[in-house]
């Protein structure tokens, strides 16, 4: 059980993740999970420096570009919207500044997803370990099978794949819809972080569904069963990543958070074996 001491009161965060009825409830459980895997996270040192090497190379990577598309995005906007040459100044600077926010709200989402589908692949044998630790700290992985390393790693590499491209279309009508003047800008961003929340979701509870012999249709069908708890944890994860460095320090959580998500939505115990009076080894 993860607590949080604040003056004299205490914080059970393990309580948001326990079993709850209604969709608001079910979301925020969802968002509970990323704190408990933060919980993990912040209390295992070794979890710390195994998780944020390989988040940080990825994040610088993803900085450069995010960065050039910033440099960018005043020429990509004039690129967009030829129409607007010889439009009023006030017209045309308002219509490319609309245009200019729908790349970077298109680039930041594509740019979440495939951070985290790079750094699974550059870490994979990091957060392979930390999702492990989660599952012993929790009572072991039922059904466990032997996978080998390179074929785990192809697996995972064209599955990241699939789902970076089905990404890239559904962002590509919320590029579109960000042209809409304050829909773009108000509604088009929920939406955005609601399906990238989901592909995240799904992107990052591969590794103990990997760990069962389960594919990615599988584990799409059994986050769907309870789409509000996915959509939960997958929303905190991604406004997380939007945050400056946000994306390197919260990975390893992430993952600690999604082999939560993993066992619960496989009917699966996330209760600590300790605080049912059973011995983990601490490693």
């Amino acid at each position: 059980m993860c607590r949080g001491q604040l003056g004299s009161s205490v914080v059970d965060v393990s309580s948001i993740a326990r079993p709850v009825t209604g969709t608001l409830g079910r979301f925020l459980a969802g968002a509970g999970l990323l704190l408990r895997g933060l919980g993990l996270y912040v209390r295992s040192p070794g979890l710390m420096l195994l998780g944020v090497v390989p988040a940080l190379i990825s994040g610088v990577l993803f900085l450069g570009a995010f960065a050039a598309l910033v440099w960018f995005v005043d020429d990509l906007a004039a690129l967009v919207t030829p129409f607007a040459d010889d439009w009023s100044t006030t017209g045309r600077s308002v219509v490319r500044v609309i245009a200019g926010l729908a790349f970077l709200g298109l680039g930041g989402l594509l740019g979440v997803l495939t951070f985290t589908a790079v750094t699974l692949v550059i870490g994979d044998p990091f957060y392979e370990k930390i999702s492990e630790r989660v599952e012993e700290r929790y009572g072991g992985t039922p059904g466990a099978v032997d996978v080998p390393f390179w074929s785990s790693l192809r697996r995972s590499m064209a599955d990241s794949v699939r789902l970076v491209a089905l990404t890239a279309l559904v962002g590509i009508p919320l590029f579109v819809a960000g042209f809409i003047p304050v829909v773009g800008q108000t509604v088009v961003p929920v939406i955005g972080a609601a399906v990238g929340g989901w592909f995240l979701a799904v992107e990052l509870v591969g590794a103990p569904f990997y760990r069962r012999g389960m594919r990615l249709p599988q584990r799409r069908a059994l986050l769907k069963a309870d789409r509000p708890t996915a959509l939960g944890f997958g929303v905190a994860v991604f406004l997380c990543f939007l945050i400056p460095l946000g994306a390197v320090l919260i990975m390893p959580a992430a993952v600690a958070g999604a082999t939560l998500l993993a066992r619960r939505s496989l009917g699966q115990p996330i209760e600590d074996r300790r605080s049912l009076g059973e011995p983990v080894e601490e490693r």
